[in-house]
């Protein structure tokens, strides 16, 4: 029956083409369900300045090293190139742009509802991970601010805010690269949660992913250890280019809106044209919502990717829930790999020699 395949994987981004990399050598019919018009995932819609924080040969999906070396960090558009050379290279059975709807289980196999008709597998891997779904926090008078509020994944150049006030809200490594860049055209105020801290200027994702592959080697000894806390910002080049301009300072988070100011409770009062929120995303998980999965925290409880409470279903690329650095490029790889070794051994398929 057309639509149909022993697995279908919804989401094609990183994860999923990490998934679709292994599951071609398997013999069994699958594809990859994407809601974007071209390869890239997430990646699309990263502001244009966004540099990785690891060199290339530290950038890399399973089976394709990134060019560039070990000195190399990539830009947005590079890491595009690399995501479509990555997805032709291996003839990945992508099919786009389809908006998945719901899923249900009936029988023995999954239906998936989308905009491109209904398909059915025996096996089901969402791999959608966050960007679709970014967290803003409530804050009193927001519906009477007249300015501008977006999300870092609304922002992606700073020259449509020159002239302008704005706030940048949050202290991790989205909100100090956007303050850098949106500061070196107009007054930007950085809002942070606590005190940001930062890392050591020579430590990028190398040394941050063998800090955490220590910890996830000694968890499955059944040891402790604890990394060194160095900070929690990479000291990419903007980042350090704002530091020279003394930019890198912040204020405690205000307290509500007013139409045109952000007010503190001690009765600070700040003009503000833009507020822009660097405050992180919570997993895309709507299209799994008729399986009855989602726990209170909005994830599934999975044993490494695969769903303990429904058979045939698997999560891959949402975080350590779902498996060491699996968010990652250079580590979604390992629990792609282990998913569709997991996916042959369900449908009865031998594992590959």
């Amino acid at each position: 029956m057309e639509n149909r395949y022993d697995v279908v994987v919804i989401g094609g981004g990183q994860s999923g083409l990490a998934v679709g990399y292994y599951l071609r050598r398997t013999g069994l019919s699958y594809v990859i369900l994407d809601n974007q018009a071209e390869p890239g995932g997430s990646w699309l819609h990263a502001w244009k300045s966004l540099r990785l924080f690891s060199p290339a040969q530290w950038s890399s999906l399973p089976g394709m090293i990134m060019t560039g070396g070990s000195d190399y960090y990539p830009s947005r558009e590079v890491t595009l190139e690399y995501l479509k050379l990555y997805e032709t290279k291996y003839n990945l059975v992508v099919k786009r742009p389809v908006t998945v709807g719901q899923v249900v289980r009936e029988s023995d196999e999954y239906k998936v509802d989308t905009s491109d008709g209904t398909y059915f597998c025996r096996a089901l891997v969402s791999a959608t991970g966050s960007f679709m779904n970014p967290y803003m926090p409530e804050i009193d008078g927001r519906a009477l601010f007249t300015g501008q509020v977006l999300h870092s994944s609304q922002y992606f150049a700073p020259e449509q805010f020159a002239g302008k006030r704005v706030a940048v809200v949050g202290e991790g490594n989205s909100g100090a690269q956007i303050l850098a860049e949106v500061s070196r055209v107009t007054g930007a105020l950085w809002i942070t949660q606590k005190e940001p801290r930062f890392l050591p200027d020579h430590v990028d994702g190398r040394f941050l992913f063998d800090a955490a592959t220590q910890v996830y080697e000694a968890q499955k000894q059944g040891k402790q250890y604890k990394p060194p806390s160095l900070g929690d910002i990479v000291m990419v080049d903007s980042v350090k280019e704002a530091r020279g301009r003394k930019v890198l300072k912040s204020v405690r988070p205000f307290d509500r809106f007013t139409e045109d100011s952000l007010v503190w409770a001690d009765g600070h009062e700040e003009k503000i044209d833009v507020v822009i929120f660097c405050t992180g995303f919570k997993n895309s998980l709507s299209h799994l919502r008729g399986l009855n999965v989602i726990n209170a925290e909005g994830k599934v409880d999975t044993t490494g990717t695969r769903a303990n409470l429904m058979d045939g279903l698997w999560l891959v690329g949402y975080g350590n829930w779902t498996g060491f650095a699996s968010a990652t490029l250079i580590g979604v790889g390992r629990t792609a790999k282990a998913t569709v070794d997991e996916i042959k051994a369900f449908l009865g398929v031998a594992l590959a020699q």
